[in-house]
């Protein structure tokens, strides 16, 4: 199966930047459909970005312009660039991957509304790197 284990988050000032990392395990990023995804305490979550196979990257609301999801093939690592950080952009990120079908319900209704049955039925998810954006 596929192994995915996050890792660049760290605790900044807002305004600053980071980038993340999703490092690949099992399969070729390039024929992956891949996601990032945030958490807080209490809070369901949001998508916060997604990339097809095929290059088609979409990405929420509110990190649009921000934010920007790439890929390198070569190490099988896919890479989510914050620019500008926000004290509401403190989350703990998560790499997600699966059918892209699936994966994009995630920008609709989830799951036919729900969000376990969602997250269930993507095919991997990592364990996540928490960041930390103050004032």
């Amino acid at each position: 199966g596929v192994l995915l284990v996050e890792s660049g988050g760290k605790s900044v000032q807002a305004g600053e930047s980071l980038r993340l990392s999703c490092t690949v395990s099992g399969y070729p990023t390039n024929d992956l459909h891949m996601g990032w995804f945030r958490q807080t305490p209490g809070h369901e979550g949001e998508l916060v970005s997604t990339m097809a196979s095929d290059g088609t990257t979409i990405y929420g609301d509110s990190v649009k312009g921000r934010f920007a999801m790439s890929r390198d093939d070569d190490k099988n690592i896919v890479y989510l660039q914050m620019d500008d950080l926000k004290p509401e952009d403190t989350a703990k990120y998560l790499c997600t991957t699966g059918p892209r079908r699936v994966l994009e319900m995630g920008w609709a209704n989830y799951f036919h509304g729900s969000f376990a049955r969602w997250h269930d039925a993507l095919d991997a998810w990592g364990q996540g790197t928490q960041v930390t954006v103050s004032s």
